[in-house]
């Protein structure tokens, strides 16, 4: 369990952190000091220093939210302040081991088991009264809690969960004969039925138009039965099981009957944007996996383009409503001179506090909320309206079988090494039974390397 006051001394994992930081003082310090505004609106309240990472339209959004925090009450003035996303790690352990660190943050990246095993985050369920504790724990989404958890405290709050779903072209679907309201019901219909009749090649055979090609090894192994994490009952990574190399052997088979080197040329030669050159609106995929944000986009760069959304169908015998997530999440470092304030931010923004008015800030980012009092909000009940291919990951979101990346303090490491390990399958270079080997070998290398130098395992 995580430390429950303040320690004397920090452990080995921390101090590590903490001479990290030192030595990024000495070479950031110019270029990333954080000045505070000279303006304040609110000079006789207790100032709420805010961190984020979010610039361009949706540091807008952000100015938005926090000024709606001004607004709410009297006590507090919420300072909201974006600073560069690649820089944002090293400036908060800068500020953490300097003293003055913010008093909230806004994450994405897998930090919190690392930061929280290092006692530098404040645990955010010693903040709540019983009964919020209680209905956290009860009424949030079971991602909600997964993401924010550390050994069994809370120390991110969600106000932003991205869940995958398929997104399927109806005029294609059209074209080929195939009934949009009829959906597969299972993985292989989709990939054995569907996919074929979509798929198009030119006169050398190459592929021009990919139906559906299942991909993300950690997308699928929840619906397979697999994960790579207990989450009934947490205790160690779970990597080579029955579960996790059947969704891999069955991703890389996939591959296998269209040619690694086909599908490899398909998609070398696909734009990576993330507006208008997304494949799917160029029409270069008929069926494809991705994240909510993309209705919002559909919506705004190609409202041309006809389609659904449908929760990616589970292999037969398999979990339905499965995948993984990620997202925004608020965090309170140790040392914050107005926790209570920083608190109160987090309350209002996510929706633990007065979720109904917390419903319109999820809409100006188009973003899924942490439970159903907020979904079933006037405001997200609207928004969804607007954009019913939305309702899909409404549907998704209460399901056990969304997992995050496992909560180990090497998170960061983890998920690269996962990732690489998917790629080095797919492309055919190991089989999936020496894909796991390896991944296993890394991950114990990687434990008793951390464990020589006093790190958290």
């Amino acid at each position: 369990m995580a430390a429950s006051g303040q320690q004397s001394s920090a452990p080995k994992a921390g101090r590590a952190l903490w001479a990290l930081a030192v030595v990024a003082a000495a070479t950031l310090a110019l270029s990333f000091a954080i000045q505070s505004p000279n303006r304040r609106k609110f000079p006789r309240r207790t100032p709420v220093r805010f961190w984020h990472m979010w610039t361009a339209e949706w540091k807008v959004v952000v100015d938005r939210i926090a000024d709606s925090f001004n607004a709410s009450q009297d006590t507090y003035e919420l300072i909201a302040l974006s600073v560069p996303g690649q820089a944002a790690n090293s400036k908060f352990l800068l500020a953490v081991a300097g003293g003055d660190p913010p008093d909230c943050m806004a994450q994405w990246n897998p930090v919190i088991p690392m930061w929280a095993d290092s006692k530098l985050l404040v645990r955010l369920n010693t903040l709540m009264t019983p009964a919020e504790w209680a209905d956290f724990q009860t009424n949030t989404y079971p991602i909600a809690r997964k993401i924010g958890m550390y050994k069994g405290d809370l120390y991110g709050v969600t106000t932003g969960l991205n869940l995958w779903a398929c997104y399927y072209r109806l005029d294609h679907l059209e074209a080929a004969g195939l009934d949009p309201n009829d959906f597969p019901k299972t993985l292989e219909e989709l990939v054995d039925v569907w996919a074929p009749k979509l798929h198009r090649r030119d006169e050398n055979g190459s592929l021009v138009r990919m139906g559906f090609m299942p991909k993300g090894w950690s997308l699928y192994v929840p619906g397979f039965g697999g994960g790579f994490w207990n989450w009934a009952k947490p205790s160690d990574l779970t990597i080579d099981t029955p579960e996790n190399l059947r969704a891999l052997r069955y991703l890389v088979e996939q591959r296998e009957r269209l040619g690694f080197d086909n599908v490899l040329r398909f998609e070398a030669g696909l734009q990576s944007g993330f507006g208008i050159d997304w494949p799917f609106i160029s029409g270069q995929y008929s069926i494809l996996l991705d994240g909510q944000w993309r209705v919002e986009q559909l919506a705004r760069h190609a409202p041309e383009v006809r389609y659904g959304t449908a929760p990616v169908p589970p292999p037969a015998g398999g979990k339905a409503n499965y995948g993984w997530s990620n997202g925004n999440f608020m965090i309170i470092p140790k040392g914050a001179r107005c926790p209570a304030g920083a608190w109160a931010f987090i309350k209002f923004w996510s929706g633990l506090a007065e979720p109904a008015r917390a419903a319109e800030f999820y809409t100006w980012g188009g973003w899924l909320p942490l439970s159903d009092k907020i979904a079933a909000a006037p405001a997200y009940r609207q928004y969804v309206r607007k954009h019913p291919q939305f309702q899909t990951f409404l549907d998704i979101l209460p399901s056990e079988n969304v997992h995050p990346t496992p909560p180990v303090p090497f998170q960061d490491y983890l998920a690269d090494r996962i990732k690489q390990a998917d790629e080095t399958a797919m492309r055919g270079t190991l089989t999936p039974e020496e894909t796991i080997r390896r991944l296993v070998r890394e991950i114990e290398t990687e434990r008793r390397r951390r464990r020589e130098f006093g790190h958290g395992d």
